[in-house]
């Protein structure tokens, strides 16, 4: 068993105020494999108090000695690769083929996007006689979710490093393991002490003490839209800053002219990427209604062909979901669309063939979906796909409009130029045309309730700096 009981605070490892463990499991096996504390206000209160103690002075430090710093994260980093990547196969269920080429390596990609913006980026410009200057936030509340945990954390932790900002961390307690080893990566790098805090913990007891704090001066979440509402409603009687990266039911309009194996095939593994787990994952694939049947078929033979299995395993494709409590609420939602009269393609309830232990879910597509369903209205955070005919583009454009979501959005297409005019009409504030993958340097985020801000980038970068306008700051012809 891994030993993570301790917090990081103000550049030293200490115990709780009150000792209170949780195990972290494993998904694959069922079983523990490591033990955290779980914190409470008191823990949170050292923090920030750590933290707003070290802003005084890493807040004046200068854009070379910031530079040095990421330099310097990201060299260690390096180091600790595949510590990162088998703890995060381990906590949340990875293979560990995905927790390589990407869970990994996102979190690497922040901290190198966030080099080179600071690099350039200009913090003073002249209006006249007044200066704008951008200075950091101050000290920032980060809450991150289990399903991409480094990279969750590296998109808000780089950007605020490289401004000024320090910051206390609550990480998920589903998949923790990842933020203590980012913690050793920060201390051998040199990070000054109160720079960068972490308290394990859950959202009731340090998630609303951090959002209520007066002290913290900007939250930064990412998880659940109702979640989020709850950060938003604790912070409030302070007046900081929120920042929210929520849910989605992210639509794929496949056009009548697209390349029907590749479009579908690659809205199916764009589905089942990472077990489901992925907020921005193309959960309703719209098909027009005279090839929704040819659609089906090239899904289904898609879907049947991806390995379901140990994440140590070479050969699989999807490694279980993240817990006992995923797996519960995915089974249910399978079954609502089966009771609500839905086409099941392939999958279902119940572990793949074979699979007798671990949170392992069927890899499952509906067709001859409607918009009013619920599994085409809730987000289901599994391998689950529901298929959607339509009868016109325009008819195609409002159902995936029609969505209390905004996050991300995918066209396929022949026509560039349709591609891009049905993408222009989608409330979203990311589009993938035709396979496009994601972008670092771009801002992630959504419209309605899928959240507000904006997190990658150099706008992810701006989410922590505050505009100062000083008047008169230039002297009269």
């Amino acid at each position: 068993m891994k030993d993570c009981t301790k917090f990081y605070i103000n550049g030293e490892w200490v115990n709780p105020v009150t000792p209170k463990t949780m195990d972290v499991i494993n998904p694959a096996t069922e079983e523990a494999f490591a033990t955290i504390s779980m914190g409470s206000k008191a823990d949170v209160d050292k923090a920030v108090s750590a933290a707003n103690e070290a802003f005084k002075t890493f807040s004046r430090t200068t854009r070379e000695e910031r530079i040095a710093l990421l330099e310097k994260i990201i060299a260690v980093y390096q180091t600790r690769y595949e510590d990162i990547t088998n703890a995060i196969s381990e906590e949340m269920g990875a293979p560990l083929w995905l927790s390589k080429a990407a869970q990994a390596a996102t979190g690497l990609g922040h901290f190198a996007t966030a080099l080179e913006i600071l690099k350039s980026y200009e913090f003073e410009t002249d209006k006249g006689a007044t200066r704008l200057v951008r200075e950091p936030v101050g000290v920032c509340g980060f809450i991150t979710p289990w399903n991409w945990p480094v990279n969750q954390i590296a998109c808000k932790v780089a950007p605020a490093l490289a401004v000024g900002c320090t910051m206390v961390l609550k990480p998920s307690e589903v998949a923790p393991i990842n933020a203590h080893l980012l913690a050793e990566i920060f201390d051998e790098a040199g990070v000054p002490a109160g720079v960068f805090n972490l308290v394990d913990g859950d959202g009731l007891a340090v998630g609303e003490a951090m959002s209520a704090h007066p002290d913290i001066d900007m939250m930064s979440f990412t998880g659940s839209t109702r979640a989020g509402i709850a950060v938003a409603k604790a912070s409030a009687d302070t007046v900081k800053r929120v920042s929210q990266e929520l849910g989605g039911k992210s639509a794929n309009i496949i056009l009548e002219d697209a390349d029907f194996n590749k479009a579908v095939a690659g809205g199916v593994a764009g589905v089942m990427n990472n077990s489901g787990q992925s907020c921005n994952a193309p959960t309703r694939m719209l098909v027009p209604a005279s090839r929704h049947d040819e659609a089906v078929a090239i899904a289904k033979a898609t879907a049947e062909g991806l390995k379901v299995g140990d994440p140590k395993a070479d050969d699989s494709r999807l490694g279980p979901v993240v817990s006992d409590v995923q797996f519960n609420k995915i089974q249910g939602l399978i079954q609502q669309g089966i009771d609500e009269g839905t086409e099941l393609v392939t999958g279902g309830t119940g572990r793949p063939d074979g699979l007798n232990k671990g949170y392992y879910v069927r890899p499952t597509i509906f067709a001859n979906v409607t918009n009013d369903m619920t599994i085409a209205r809730e987000e289901i955070f599994g391998p689950v796909l529901a298929i959607m005919p339509y009868k016109s583009e325009a008819e195609a454009i409002e159902i995936a409009n029609d969505t209390v979501y905004g996050l991300s959005g995918y066209v396929f297409g022949g026509d560039l130029d349709n591609v891009r005019n049905v993408a222009s009409q989608l409330r979203t504030g990311n589009v993938h045309l035709n396979g496009a993958g994601p972008d670092f340097g771009a801002p992630f985020g959504g419209y309605k309730q899928s959240g507000n801000g904006r997190e990658w980038g150099e706008f992810g970068f701006e989410e922590f700096l505050e505009v100062k306008a000083v008047m008169g700051f230039a002297a009269a012809d």
